[in-house]
């Protein structure tokens, strides 16, 4: 995979945060994506968080696993640490970092097929253990990278690019994290800047696990059967020397409508989705009344947007639960960490 750096020039009156950065020192690579894909748009929104925070790149670990979305990393603040794993193994690899160094702050970016299907199990046990993280999941409900296939997030008659119909029940991750007592669910709409980026600067603040689902469209797969200029009769028609394709720019999708609200949002292939926007009254603290909520929502073909829950009061956060030291393993002396045979015999004596 090849990055191209932004160009570092920036306008002397662009305006700083407390750090005195401006927005372009929180920017990274340049973006290898579909012109018009909603992920572009989440980094957007993590970069105006970041800024918005005042947080010192070095401070920042990103970290992702395989997909469109885990090139995410990418293109937001070069200066932080990063690491990008295996497909749906980016769970294991923050909780390591978050119980070897606490002081830092974490944002795993995955997708629907990197955490609902081959990672499901990542995430769970990361929802489990309340791992000290923002895990920003970019849902679009295909496997983008490997031609559009419907992924674990797919609703039930969602025809695909070369015309299938999807028959399997999704894995909603909002009712996921919800059932397995996360603390901070939200979701939200790539296009919806106004909203996500508090939600983003929430999650990131918040003691615990802070999951937030974002919708994100994928401009590459939403082509019709019977098109001529559709994928599926070029490859029919035409022999070529090799496979490749070509993605048409599309605009980016952006919404703006108040809270309470109800939208319609209208995709690059001529379907919609429904937003809901929470009420301002919305009591997010009360985990099955939000279930409920989101679970009926659901079947009116619905996605509620916002936070749908958080619990501040929770006693099991992993550093809590777990009594990590706050010196970074890194900053603890070899003695500590290495105690000699004594210490060693006494220990595994307990186990005996």
């Amino acid at each position: 995979m090849s990055y191209i750096n932004k160009p570092k020039v920036a306008h002397p009156s662009l305006p700083t945060n407390k750090l005195g950065l401006t927005r372009r020192q929180y920017e990274g690579s340049m973006s290898t994506l579909c012109a018009g894909c909603g992920h572009d748009s989440v980094t957007a929104s993590i970069i105006e968080a970041c800024w918005g925070l005042d947080l010192k790149p070095e401070q920042l670990v990103k970290l992702s696993g395989i997909g469109c979305s885990s090139k995410t990393t990418a293109y937001f603040v070069a200066g932080a640490h990063g690491f990008n794993s295996v497909h749906g193994r980016m769970a294991s690899i923050a909780s390591g970092a978050n119980a070897a160094n606490r002081g830092l702050t974490y944002i795993g970016v995955s997708g629907d097929g990197d955490s609902l299907s081959i990672g499901v199990g990542q995430l769970v046990h990361a929802i489990r253990r309340n791992v000290n993280m923002l895990y920003l999941i970019e849902n679009n409900g295909v496997y983008g990278l490997t031609k559009g296939q419907f992924s674990a997030s797919a609703d039930i008659g969602t025809k695909a690019k070369r015309g299938d119909v999807n028959v399997s029940p999704p894995i909603d991750p909002v009712l996921l994290a919800l059932t397995l007592g996360a603390t901070f669910v939200a979701r939200s709409f790539s296009g919806d800047k106004a909203q996500l980026v508090p939600l983003i600067q929430a999650g990131m603040r918040h003691n615990g696990l802070a999951l937030i689902d974002v919708l994100s469209p994928c401009v590459t797969f939403n082509d019709h059967e019977g098109s001529t200029k559709s994928y599926a009769f070029t490859r029919e028609h035409y022999h070529a020397a090799i496979e490749a394709d070509f993605v048409p720019p599309a605009e980016e999708i952006a919404v703006d409508y108040a809270a309470g609200e109800t939208t319609r949002v209208g995709m690059h292939d001529g379907s919609s989705v429904l937003l809901r926007k929470l009420d301002p009254d919305y009591d997010p603290t009360d985990r099955s009344a939000a279930y409920r909520y989101i679970e009926s929502k659901l079947r009116q073909n619905e996605y509620v947007t916002g936070l749908i829950h958080i619990d501040e009061n929770d006693t099991t956060e992993f550093h809590k639960l777990n009594r990590t030291p706050d010196e970074p393993l890194n900053g603890i002396p070899f003695e500590k960490l290495s105690p000699g045979r004594a210490a060693l015999d006494a220990l595994m004596g307990k186990f005996r």
